[in-house]
C-alpha cells in the first residue's frame, strides 16, 4: 500500500519546497501556511480571517472534520492554512487546512527522525504486512511492518487500537514518500540516561564489528550496536562510489563493520563510516594520466551524462556533450546502460575536489575536422535535408554522419526567409557552401543563396548622387516598388521621397512597367543598403540649372517641377 503519492509530481514538488520554508515569517503568497483567525463556524464552512488579506477564507466543514477529528475548534481559535490562490474567478480566498496540516506534519516527523526522537501515534487500520499509525498531533499517516509492531510475536493487535503509543521513526524518504515507524524499538531502547554511559565505551577511530541495519533514508543508513545503541553513516560515508540512496547497498538486517568517525555527547550521536574501512581509490589517481585513452565501467545514466567507475570507487563524469561527435545534445540512455564498458580519455583531474571528467567522443577522429580537411570555407557540395525547423535546416553529410546548420537567411537575396524555407522538405537532397567551420563546437554553417553571384553587385560601382534608371513594379501607400533593369532586386522608394513638393509625393502616379530617374541617396555595399530618391534627384538637377542660368525659373522643364504651379493655377482661375 502507498502511503503517499510519489513526491516527485507536481504538486508534491511544492510538498518539498514547504518543508523548508520560514513558517515564522508570515507573507501573503500562494504556496505558503499561513495562520488565520476563525470567525464564524456554519453547518458547511468555516470562515477564516487571515491578517493582510481583505476577504475571509472559505473551508468546507467536513475537510475541518476529517482534518481535526478529536478537535472541537470554535471562533477565535487560531488555524493553519494552505494558501492555494489570494482570489480565484469568483474573487474568494481559496485555502486548505488538511494540507497544510499534511505539510506541518511531514516536517515535524522529519524533524524527529533527524534528531533520533521518538514520536506519538495512534494504531488506526491494519493492512497488508502491517499497520498503519496516525500521528497525534498532526494525523500524519505511517507505516508500522508487522515485525516492528512488538519485540515479541503478538496473535492479535486488537487491543493497540485506539490508545496513544510511542513510536520510533525507521525511514523517511521526502522524495520518494515513505514514513516507517517502529513501536518494537520504543519498547526495546535504553533509557536516555543510560546512553551517555554507553557513548562512552566507543572512541573516535574504533572499528564497530557486525552492526546490524535497522533503517535508512535519503541522507544516510541506521545501525544497531550490540543492541545498545543507534549509529548513523550518513550517504556520503558509505562508498567511494556514488550511490544515490541507501537502498542500492543495503536491506534491513544486513551485518556491516563501521569505523567510528565522530561522537557528539549532547545529541547523544555516533557517526559512523564504511567507506573509512578500505583505502581511498583517489590515491591512485597518480596511475591515469590526462588525455590518455582508458576503460571505464557505467555504474549509473542520468539525463546529464553517465558515471563511470575506471577501479572500484574511482568515479568520473562522462556528460552528455562528450559523447558523440555527431549528436552535441546526446541522450545518455540512448547510448549506455549500467554494467557497460567503454573507452573514454580522461579531459580533467581535479585533485583537491576529487573529480575525474572524461570523453568517449574524443576516442575517435573527430569527423569535423576531417570534413574541414576535404571541404574547407567556400567549397560545394550536396547534402540531404536531415531536419527542419522555423528558421533552420539541418543538412546531413552522409559521408562523415554529421549535421550541418543552413539559416533561412542564407536561401535567398531576394526572397523573404519564412517564405523561402516552406520551399523544402525533409529528405530532399540539396546544394551548398560552405560557409563556416567551426570544430572544436561541432558546428557547420551552411549557405544557398552563396552559390550565385549577389545581385547586389550590380551596384557595386555606384556612389551617392549616382543617377539610376529602373523599372516600377508595383506601387503602393508605401511607396514605388521598382527594380533595375535586368534584375530582380527590388528596391522600395518611400513616399517621402517621391518629390520635393508634397503635393506631389504620390506613389499612384506611376503605374507598373513606367521607366524613371532616382537618386541614390545612400548604398553600402557590404550591408547590401541601397536607398533611391527621386526627390533628391530633383534638388540635384534644380541645383544643377540654378547655378548654370542664375535663376530658379530655368528649372521649369524638369521632372515634376511645374506641376505644382499649374496646380496653384488653376485653383486661381477656378475661383
Amino acid at each position: 500500500m502507498e502511503i503517499y503519492k510519489n513526491i516527485e509530481d507536481n504538486k508534491n514538488k511544492e510538498f518539498e519546497k514547504l518543508l523548508v520554508d520560514n513558517f515564522s515569517k508570515t507573507k501573503i503568497e500562494e504556496g505558503k501556511i499561513l495562520t488565520g483567525t476563525i470567525t464564524k463556524i456554519s453547518e458547511k464552512h468555516v470562515y477564516c480571517l487571515i491578517d493582510g488579506m481583505k476577504s475571509e477564507a472559505l473551508i468546507d466543514i467536513a475537510e475541518i472534520k476529517s482534518t481535526y477529528p478529536s478537535k472541537q475548534l470554535k471562533e477565535k481559535d487560531k488555524l493553519d492554512v494552505y494558501l492555494e490562490k489570494i482570489e480565484d474567478a469568483k474573487g474568494e480566498v481559496i485555502v486548505s487546512a488538511s494540507r497544510a496540516q499534511k505539510i506541518k506534519g511531514f516536517y515535524a516527523l522529519e524533524k524527529a527522525f533527524e534528531a533520533n526522537e521518538t514520536v506519538k501515534g495512534k494504531f488506526v487500520s491494519k493492512i497488508k504486512g502491517g499497520l498503519i499509525v496516525s500521528h497525534v498531533d498532526t494525523g500524519t499517516l505511517m507505516f508500522c511492518p508487522g515485525s516492528q509492531v512488538d519485540n515479541k510475536v503478538l496473535k492479535s493487535f486488537d487491543h493497540l487500537f485506539g490508545t496513544e503509543q510511542e513510536f520510533k521513526i525507521i525511514k523517511l524518504d521526502k522524495f520518494r514518500g515513505n514514513i516507517l515507524c517502529s513501536r518494537r524499538e520504543v519498547i526495546s531502547s535504553v533509557k536516555k540516561e543510560d546512553k551517555a554511559k554507553i557513548l562512552e565505551k566507543y572512541k573516535v577511530g574504533e572499528v564497530i564489528k557486525n552492526a546490524i541495519v535497522k533503517g535508512y533514508s535519503s541522507f544516510g543508513c541506521f545501525f544497531e550496536v550490540n543492541n545498545e545503541i543507534d549509529v548513523l553513516v550518513h550517504l556520503q560515508e558509505i562508498s567511494y562510489s556514488r550511490i544515490n540512496h541507501p537502498d542500492e547497498v543495503f536491506t534491513i538486517g544486513e551485518k556491516h563493520d563501521l569505523k567510528v568517525i565522530s561522537i557528539d555527547n549532547e545529541k547523544m550521536q555516533i557517526s559512523c563510516s564504511i567507506k573509512a574501512l578500505t583505502p581511498d581509490p583517489f590515491e591512485n589517481i597518480t596511475n591515469y594520466e590526462v588525455g590518455k585513452i582508458y576503460r571505464a565501467k557505467v555504474i549509473k545514466v542520468v539525463d546529464y551524462g553517465a558515471f563511470c567507475e575506471l577501479q572500484p570507487g574511482l568515479t568520473c563524469l562522462l556528460h552528455s556533450s562528450e559523447i558523440s561527435w555527431n549528436k552535441k545534445n546526446a541522450v545518455p540512455s540512448k547510448f549506455f546502460k549500467i554494467n557497460d564498458e567503454i573507452d573514454c580519455v580522461i579531459t580533467d583531474i581535479d585533485k583537491d575536489k576529487k573529480r575525474i571528467a572524461i570523453s568517449h567522443k574524443l576516442v575517435k577522429e573527430n569527423p569535423f575536422d576531417n570534413f574541414q580537411k576535404k571541404y574547407p570555407v567556400n567549397s560545394k557540395l550536396k547534402g540531404t535535408i536531415s531536419g527542419i525547423k522555423e528558421f533552420s535546416i539541418y543538412i546531413n553529410i552522409k559521408e562523415f554522419n554529421i549535421d550541418g546548420f543552413l539559416h533561412a537567411n542564407d536561401l535567398s537575396y531576394v526572397s523573404k526567409p519564412d517564405d523561402e524555407i516552406k520551399k523544402y522538405k525533409k529528405g530532399d537532397e540539396l546544394e551548398v557552401k560552405v560557409l563556416e567551420i567551426r570544430s572544436k563546437d561541432q558546428k557547420i554553417k551552411f549557405g544557398v543563396k552563396q552559390l550565385e553571384e549577389d545581385p547586389f553587385n550590380i551596384f557595386k560601382d555606384k556612389k551617392v548622387n549616382d543617377i539610376l534608371t529602373v523599372k516600377v513594379i508595383s506601387t503602393s501607400s508605401k511607396g514605388i516598388l521598382v527594380a533595375r533593369e535586368g534584375s530582380n532586386l527590388e528596391i522600395l522608394i518611400k513616399k517621402s521621397q517621391i518629390a520635393i513638393n508634397p503635393e506631389d509625393a504620390r506613389s499612384n502616379r506611376f503605374i507598373p512597367g513606367d521607366r524613371i530617374d532616382a537618386a541614390i541617396s545612400e548604398i553600402n555595399i557590404e550591408k547590401r543598403k541601397l536607398v533611391l530618391s527621386i526627390k533628391l534627384l530633383e534638388e540635384i538637377q534644380n541645383k544643377v540649372a540654378v547655378s548654370k542660368f542664375s535663376s530658379p525659373l530655368s528649372g521649369k522643364n524638369l521632372p515634376f517641377s511645374s506641376l505644382s504651379e499649374k496646380l496653384v493655377n488653376k485653383k486661381k482661375e477656378e475661383k
